[in-house]
Parts: structure tokens; C-alpha cells; sequence
């Protein structure tokens, strides 16, 4: 039986993914239960996104947070300015989002990229390859290219915490470094087909 997704009630998710977003310069905002979303284009309980602001409440998946984070660390500083509900973007930036939320995952405790793209798959993501973790290790040359070309990985694949088009990060040094520091990624063949 697969577990449940993980949602941003859990008082330990949420205080971390706070700290985590916090580390970009974004804002984390949760709402009460049942609280109407502001900023969702798919509608409760999916996360919503206006300005530098991620959206939330206690039966918002993770992915979904994550995901709507991913795309204001991935879009152009303009339209990240006028940004209200409706990401845009084109589909290689949709992969470098999806990439993005994976490896945002490995900065959570307790979470890590495995327990994400089951949830990922559970909800419903669908990859060429059948799986999210297939298309991660396989089918993510783009992705993992894009993310690197815009400065939000580093050339071992680790994330800069910085958002594209120069947003700064914010700087504090009581934030601890993450599991994900330490590791490097898989699979660096240069296919661009998908």
C-alpha cells in the first residue's frame, strides 16, 4: 500500500520548507483549512503563487509547493514582477520546475527526491518513461542542462539557492547546509532528445 502524499500540515514540513524557500528570498504563507487559495491555477488544495509569495494550507501536497516554488526560482525576473496565478513558461522550463522540485526535496528533512517522486507518481505526474524517477535519471538531460545554464545548479548539479535572473538569496547563517550539498547527480550523457 502506498502512504499518502505528504502535505504542508505537518508542523515539521512546513517549518522547514519555510526555511527552505526563505533561502531564495520567497515567502511562505499558510492558510487555515478550507481557506479559499489565492493564486492556484488548479484549485485547492494545489498550491498558489503571487509574486514572491507560495500559497498554502495544511492539505497542500508538498510536490505542489514545491512545484509552484520551482517555477518562481525558474521563471525571468519580469515576469516573476507581475506574477499572479499563472506561471507561463515554455516546456523545457516546465521540465527544468519538475527536475527543480526533486532536488528541492533533498534540502527537507525527513523527505529526500525517493519519497517525493512517489508522491509525484501517486498524484499523477506523467513522464514519457512511466515513472518520475525514470525520467529523472534518464530523460532529464534537458532539465538538468536548463537548470545549470540559468544558475540554479552548479555544475555538479547542486542547488545555487539562487533564483534565475539574479533574485539574491537570502543570507543567514543559521540556515544549516543540506543533504543534498554533498551529493552530485546521476547520469550526465548530453541527449537532448527527450
Amino acid at each position: 500500500m502506498i502512504a499518502p502524499v505528504i502535505e504542508c500540515g505537518d508542523p515539521a514540513i512546513e517549518a522547514s520548507l519555510r526555511d527552505l524557500l526563505g533561502r531564495y528570498g520567497l515567502e511562505l504563507v499558510m492558510h487555515p483549512p478550507g481557506a479559499t487559495l489565492p493564486g492556484t491555477w488548479w484549485g485547492e488544495p494545489e498550491a498558489g503563487i503571487i509574486g514572491l509569495t507560495v500559497h498554502v494550507r495544511p492539505d497542500t501536497p508538498l510536490h505542489s509547493a514545491l512545484h509552484e516554488a520551482g517555477h518562481l526560482i525558474c521563471m525571468e525576473p519580469e515576469r516573476r514582477a507581475a506574477l499572479h496565478t499563472n506561471a507561463g513558461g515554455d516546456d523545457l522550463e516546465e521540465c527544468g520546475v519538475c527536475y527543480l522540485q526533486i532536488l528541492l526535496a533533498d534540502a527537507l528533512p525527513g523527505v529526500g527526491r525517493a519519497r517525493l517522486m512517489q508522491d509525484m507518481d501517486a498524484w499523477g505526474y506523467s513522464f514519457r518513461l512511466g515513472s518520475t524517477a525514470r525520467w529523472f535519471e534518464k530523460d532529464a538531460d534537458d532539465a538538468r542542462a536548463f537548470l545549470h545554464a540559468e544558475g540554479l545548479t552548479d555544475s555538479r548539479g547542486r542547488l545555487s539557492f539562487a533564483c534565475r535572473g539574479g533574485l539574491e538569496p537570502a543570507r543567514d547563517a543559521t540556515l544549516r547546509p543540506t543533504s543534498q550539498d554533498a551529493t552530485s547527480l546521476p547520469n550526465t550523457r548530453h541527449d537532448p532528445v527527450r
